[in-house]
């Protein structure tokens, strides 16, 4: 006979042509054509191709049946059959199953207290054989391996998606009793997701990637040894049994579905404080999702309406949520949430000596507050025993001892739970910050800090002082925050009302890794965020601004933070308004008694200065300067020595020019310099005067080392190798605006 070009004469030669033209997805169709046709032109082949398609001799038996054959798994083949399962898994299918055997039930009914499967219901039978149950085939060689998009990662993988899930459960809506679904992503749901929990399993291969021992798995399963394959509390005894629908690895104990960190937390009272803080806060009211209605009614015959169940996205994660991230459909092989929960009584402590400490009650926060309190306590990843060290959702470690703090621990479906007797100390709270934050008479501050300068401050690493600057205060100066246009004002108009705060708030905050302005009862000078400077003297502070006034600002309290000191104060540290800073040396200049005198009459009297204003050619606002004025005694030196002309006032083009140049060369540029003990602030800077050629000339500083914030020794050297020291006293470490004026015993010679 003719099929297509080819002859065929014998019915060996029409198998043997089937079997080089079949494709997977032909076989069916080849298989009745052949048998067709067969009906013309052979009398015996039927048989031939049944026996072609019989089942190969070599195949492994599915599931169910392998099972049965080994003689040790009655009891789970029972309740593979009460559960509905025996068709699925003595049929088709790509499974991997860690199946329990009889003795691992042994225990099981031991201690539940039962004698065999009969006594389990429909429902539970269906969740240990699903949740035993994971959707593809893993030998125990892949098994560690994550499915990434971009393909398999070795040792990345301790989870994988089984087939049971939750779906439809009772619960509370609004105050009753109702329908309810979780949802499947952070802050969302999407419908077809069912949420299908995942079981967790230990290799030697994934803890060796992870750096990771038998301490950690021994942590959560003090009962049971680590053998390099474990699934939850149990050991596999027997691994890698293929067959022709999966893989069966052989356990010991029988797996019961893992709750989620939600129902976890639902199922123990004595988390209940911090449960309620996360249902009221971080939840909104259920609503009925139509979808998940429709469904449910279909499935159940029940007209009563689901609730979805999403948590804020302003969480860390929904605790509901097995899905992990979902940013890939398989990342919750490879990570999962944790969530520290302390016990009622020492978080109802913290919530009353902490969180309360200026209000009446939780609904009088800042909604943000509670978001940052319960997300310090959220990780969107695993944090394993030997690595609390894992930086959190808020970006801070575990900061509890494994041993001392933690008082229960649980691997769950879709992380870990730590429950402690102590509370996450976090940064938001216990940091200069805090003590901001945390205090409704500072809102205004608080939210200038948060604007760039919340985490800065909050910095564990990192040790501030902060002068705390209260509503009250801001407001009699003129501040205020119009909330429905989100505008920041001053003397009611929003023009410069941002840059002035921004410059106080640096005025108020120092960076003192030593703890400088820590006890302001001596006095010293110490520079500020913003670059300014302040000085204390006796509980004092005061910056150029109040020097104008003048008038001190109080320190009325002191309170210690984890990263620093807070101090209260009666009013604002100021910065000057538009104060020059020849107006400064004239201050100290304009008499002939006063220590500036000399200089000042050359200043005053030189063609670089404005005495209207002033300014200065050459100094710019915004910009910092460090003035080095000699005393009157190095003035005369300096004429003496024909560094300056004798005459004030001189006529002559070139005196004029040599007089503003010396004047310029006793300025630094763009640096401020106080003799406050900060060694480090030694070096070479360049003046304010250029020579013709436009060549920048320089002095050297030096600042003696001592305690940085009390006052110390400065040198300056100029050029010519030539040195002055600071005269220390009240005409030196002068405050002006944003700049500082040093009295010095000598001349500088460019």
């Amino acid at each position: 006979m003719i099929v297509g070009k080819l002859r065929i004469g014998s019915c060996t030669e029409f198998l043997n042509f089937n079997k080089v033209i079949t494709l997977n997805h032909m076989i069916k169709s080849v298989k009745i054509l052949l048998c067709f046709l067969s009906l013309f032109a052979f009398t015996n082949c039927e048989d031939k191709i049944d026996e072609y398609y019989e089942r190969p001799d070599w195949l492994a038996a599915p599931i169910y049946q392998q099972l049965e054959s080994r003689g040790n798994f009655t009891h789970f083949l029972a309740a593979i059959d009460k559960a509905g399962y025996k068709t699925i898994l003595g049929s088709a299918g790509y499974w991997t199953i860690f199946a329990p055997n009889d003795a691992a039930f042994d225990k099981y009914f031991q201690e539940n207290n039962i004698t065999s499967v009969d006594a389990i219901d429909d429902a539970t039978a269906r969740q240990i054989v699903t949740y035993s149950l994971v959707y593809n085939a893993f030998t125990l060689d892949r098994l560690a391996d994550y499915q990434a998009p971009a393909g398999w990662l070795p040792g990345e993988s301790f989870r994988r998606r089984t087939a049971y899930y939750t779906g439809v459960y009772s619960g509370q809506a609004n105050g009753a009793p109702a329908k309810l679904i979780d949802a499947n992503r952070n802050g969302g749901f999407i419908f077809g997701d069912n949420n299908n929990k995942h079981i967790p399993f230990f290799t030697a291969e994934y803890f060796t990637a992870k750096n990771l021992s038998a301490a950690d798995y021994n942590y959560f399963f003090p009962n049971t040894s680590y053998t390099g394959f474990n699934v939850v509390n149990a050991t596999v005894v027997n691994k890698d049994l293929t067959a022709e629908n999966g893989v069966i690895h052989e356990v010991d104990r029988v797996l019961v579905a893992l709750p989620s960190i939600d129902q976890y937390l639902a199922s123990k009272p004595e988390y209940s404080v911090f449960k309620n803080l996360i249902e009221k806060y971080g939840m909104p009211t259920l609503v009925v999702n139509q979808l998940a209605t429709d469904r449910n009614r279909i499935l159940t015959n029940s007209a009563d309406p689901v609730y979805l169940k999403v948590y804020q996205p302003s969480l860390a994660f929904s605790p509901n949520n097995e899905n992990y991230l979902k940013q890939s459909d398989n990342d919750a092989q490879t990570e999962g949430w944790s969530m520290f929960v302390p016990t009622n009584q020492v978080l109802n402590d913290y919530i009353k000596n902490t969180l309360l400490e200026h209000y009446t009650s939780l609904d009088d926060l800042n909604p943000q507050i509670l978001y940052d309190f319960i997300n310090a306590h959220m990780w969107q990843n695993t944090v394993w025993p030997s690595k609390f060290a894992t930086p959190s959702f808020v970006g801070e470690p575990a900061r509890f001892d494994p041993q001392a703090n933690v008082v229960d621990k649980q691997v769950l479906s879709n992380g870990m739970f730590y429950g402690t007797n102590k509370v996450q100390e976090s940064d938001a709270f216990h940091s200069v910050f805090g003590k901001v934050y945390l205090d409704p008479k500072y809102s205004l501050m608080t939210r200038l800090l948060q604007r760039e300068l919340r985490y800065t401050v909050s910095n564990p690493s990192s040790r501030f002082t902060m002068f705390l600057i209260s509503d009250e205060v801001l407001q009699k100066a003129g501040y205020g925050f119009d909330a429905v246009n989100n505008t920041y004002l001053y003397n009611g108009a929003s023009t410069q009302a941002i840059e002035r705060l921004t410059r106080l708030l640096d005025l108020h905050l120092a960076l003192t890794r030593n703890g400088e302005l820590n006890n302001l009862s001596g006095e010293g000078i110490l520079e500020t965020y913003g670059g300014e400077f302040v000085k204390y003297q006796n509980g004092k502070v005061m910056a150029a601004g109040n020097t104008d006034v003048p008038e001190e600002v109080l320190v009325t309290a002191t309170k210690t933070a984890s990263n620093g000191i807070v101090h209260y104060v009666d009013r604002l540290i100021k910065f000057p308004e538009t104060k020059a800073l020849g107006l400064y040396i004239k201050e100290k200049g304009d008499a002939a008694t006063k220590p500036y005198f000399k200089f000042y009459e050359y200043l005053k009297n030189s063609t670089i200065y404005n005495a209207t204003t002033g300014e200065i050619t050459g100094i710019l606002p915004g910009v910092f300067y460090t003035a080095f004025i000699p005393t009157n005694e190095a003035m005369d030196a300096a004429v003496a020595a024909g560094v300056l002309p004798a005459n004030i006032n001189p006529a002559d083009t070139k005196d004029k020019e040599r007089v503003g140049n010396f004047i310029l060369y006793h300025i630094l540029n763009k640096k401020t310099i106080a003799a406050n003990g900060a060694a480090i602030e030694s070096g070479t800077y360049e003046s304010l005067y250029k020579t013709i050629e436009g060549t920048i000339t320089t002095l050297n500083v030096q600042v003696a080392a001592g305690l940085v914030g009390k006052y110390s020794n400065l040198t300056v050297t100029d050029m010519k190798g030539r040195s002055a020291q600071i005269v220390l006293g009240n005409n030196s470490n002068v405050l002006a605006n944003r700049a500082l004026i040093h009295q010095i015993n000598g001349y500088l010679q460019y």
